[in-house]
């Protein structure tokens, strides 16, 4: 099987050619949230605050560390709730693990958003990581919201286009 690469920002051609099943690296920008900073996203967005550039995007579920980056579990209710609205927003890729609600699944085929599911390897997707700077939320410490350039991200697309591998 192949791996396609995605360079970010992605757009709306590229998430069409993406199904369920494909094996993606990720090359380019992302953005990091979780728990804490993905509903203080949420709410900048909607008071007009443009802290981050969001479409096109990619927002992995992670704390970033000194010890490195792997994904949390994406159904948590504050991270599970953001993901329509951030998808309606202009994310086009949400990174995690674990299955999503129904809802969620229509919401991101809705909004042209796929859920790609990556290895809970730290050491592993810590070496793809370039660069790392604090984009939003600095308080929240680990928890900030995180612009990580990144090489080569590896993941599989769990749910796409309204069908999931759950």
């Amino acid at each position: 099987m192949t791996t396609k690469i995605i360079k970010t920002p992605v757009t709306c051609d590229v998430i069409e050619d993406l199904k369920v099943g494909d094996r993606i690296e990720i090359h380019g920008k992302i953005y990091t949230g979780r728990d804490a900073a993905l509903p203080k996203l949420i709410k900048s967005i909607k008071n007009g605050e443009k802290l981050i550039d969001i479409d096109g995007s990619a927002v992995m579920h992670t704390a970033v560390s000194d010890a490195g980056i792997s994904p949390t579990t994406s159904n948590k209710e504050e991270i599970e709730e953001s993901i329509p609205f951030l998808s309606e927003a202009g994310v086009k890729i949400h990174i995690g693990k674990g299955g999503l609600s129904e809802d969620t699944i229509k919401a991101l085929d809705k909004w042209g958003s796929i859920f790609v599911v990556t290895p809970p390897a730290a050491a592993l997707l810590t070496s793809k990581v370039v660069s790392k700077q604090v984009a939003a939320f600095e308080e929240e410490g680990m928890e900030a919201i995180h612009e990580l350039v990144v090489d080569g991200l590896p993941g599989i697309v769990a749910i796409a286009h309204g069908e999931s591998i759950y």
